[in-house]
């Protein structure tokens, strides 16, 4: 079976006519017989180094140290002297008088329970028709059959709250408002701080240098004889980029000196226009009105005890009425009687006056400067160690491959997630692009089935 390869055994083509110093060249070194070789791509090796970019500039801080004042004080008569009353209220005698607004009373309900419902007056009527006589029962007792509550009405009843009293008002004195302007705190001057000013900027960061790459040329004499050997060719790779952003300083901080006006408050002040006087008044007695409720008329029934049986052709229709015993309310109500009348003494008010707290300037305001330290950030730039190679390296080839071992490749790439197609044992296109691939991803030679690939694969051979 025929298979085909991406790279040949070069130096089993080369020319016998070259000089030795050639062929020490294109031949590979310690070549043993029965085994194949190729010249193969190494790749490049890099590694991944931290470095430190300038993103701020190192800059000033200017903090405004305030000034420092000094507080007098200063007293100011807001109020001038008045006349003042006093009265002694008139002293009341308390009484408490209770009204029944509502009667203790039995009414007829469904159950003994406090919220039961009341019966219907037919079912009372009915009780009563049947000879029953309601008003011997006793509190707490049940009848099977209807129920007929009592009728009631509502009476309103005046009771006196409080008696008749002397009410005294006093009139307040009026004032004239004067104005006056109070210094609080002098003008002065004051720094104020002006921030430093950046602009963004960007800058490109080198994250991998220019490079040069081992790549497959074709020889055009291929196409005549196919034995005039591999072409490398040697290719530029430009270097690689980042765009960083940073800010620049434009103009420091700074600070710059302006005019504070004078603080000052308006007091008002009052002046007597007219003095204070008193007035009375007399207040008749007050009375409240309250709701009494009274009986208007007593309940009718014609009942069956629940405990007895009643013997057919009697049957119990369901309802139930029980004698409850509702108590009587009563209303507590405050009533006052003057005991002593009031009493009103004159006086002359104290003037009142106001201390006003005043600030006088001790030190004036002072600027501080703080330096602040340029910022830094870290990246990652990939660093070449070592450039790429062309070496010979033992490789599989028609002399030393058989179709289990392309079999055995062909699983462990599809084992491994490269798609090599099905494990046929024929190397086609599909599995040389997946060994390929699998050869990049693990940093090995490429150009050839190499023996470290095969342990990569983990392929006996």
């Amino acid at each position: 079976m025929k298979i085909h390869y991406s790279l040949l055994l070069i130096s089993l083509l080369a020319s016998t006519a070259q000089s030795s110093t050639t062929q020490h060249t294109l031949t590979p070194p310690n070549a043993k017989a029965g085994e194949c070789y190729a010249r193969v791509v190494i790749p490049a090796l890099y590694e991944e180094v931290e470095e430190k970019v300038l993103v701020k500039e190192a800059a000033t801080k200017v903090t405004i140290v305030p000034a420092q004042y000094t507080t007098e004080e200063e007293t100011i008569e807001v109020v001038p002297a008045t006349k003042e009353f006093t009265v002694t209220p008139p002293e009341y005698e308390k009484k408490a008088l209770e009204v029944e607004i509502k009667p203790e009373m039995k009414i007829w309900k469904t159950s003994l329970k406090k919220h039961a419902l009341p019966v219907s007056p037919t079912l009372l009527a009915s009780v009563a028709a049947s000879g029953v006589n309601l008003k011997g029962v006793e509190a707490g007792s049940c009848f099977k059959e209807y129920y007929a509550p009592r009728q009631f009405k509502t009476l309103d009843e005046k009771v006196m709250v409080r008696d008749e009293y002397n009410e005294t008002k006093i009139i307040e004195p009026t004032f004239e408002v004067v104005e006056k302007v109070v210094t609080l705190k002098p003008a002065s001057k004051k720094r104020v701080e002006v921030p430093a000013k950046y602009k963004e900027v960007e800058e490109k960061i080198l994250v991998e240098a220019e490079k040069t790459v081992w790549k497959k040329g074709k020889n055009p004499a291929q196409k005549v004889s196919g034995a005039t050997g591999e072409i490398m060719c040697l290719v530029k790779v430009p270097a690689k980029y980042t765009t960083i952003h940073k800010r620049v300083l434009v103009s420091p901080a700074t600070t710059k000196l302006v005019d504070v006006p004078a603080k000052t408050k308006v007091i008002k002040v009052k002046k007597l226009r007219e003095d204070a006087k008193v007035e009375q008044k007399v207040h008749p007695a007050t009375f409240k009105s309250i709701k009494k409720v009274v009986l208007e008329k007593e309940a009718k029934f014609r009942w069956v005890e629940a405990s007895k049986r009643v013997e057919k052709p009697y049957r119990y229709t369901g309802n139930q009425i029980c004698l409850y015993v509702e108590p009587a309310k009563h209303l507590s109500v405050e009533t006052s009687v003057v005991k002593s009348p009031q009493k009103i003494v004159s006086t002359t008010k104290e003037p009142i006056k106001k201390t006003i707290k005043v600030e006088k300037l001790l030190t004036l305001e002072e600027e501080v400067q703080t330096p602040i330290k340029a910022e830094y950030k870290s990246m990652k730039i990939r660093k070449k160690r070592a450039d790429t190679q062309i070496a010979w390296r033992r490789i599989l080839c028609q002399t030393n491959m058989t179709k289990e071992v392309i079999a055995s490749i062909q699983t462990a790439l599809n084992n491994a997630g490269y798609h090599a197609g099905k494990a046929d044992g024929v190397l086609g296109r599909g599995t040389q692009n997946a060994l390929k691939q699998f050869q990049k991803d693990h940093h090995l030679a490429t150009g050839g089935l190499t023996y470290e690939t095969l342990d990569a694969l983990h392929v006996s051979r």
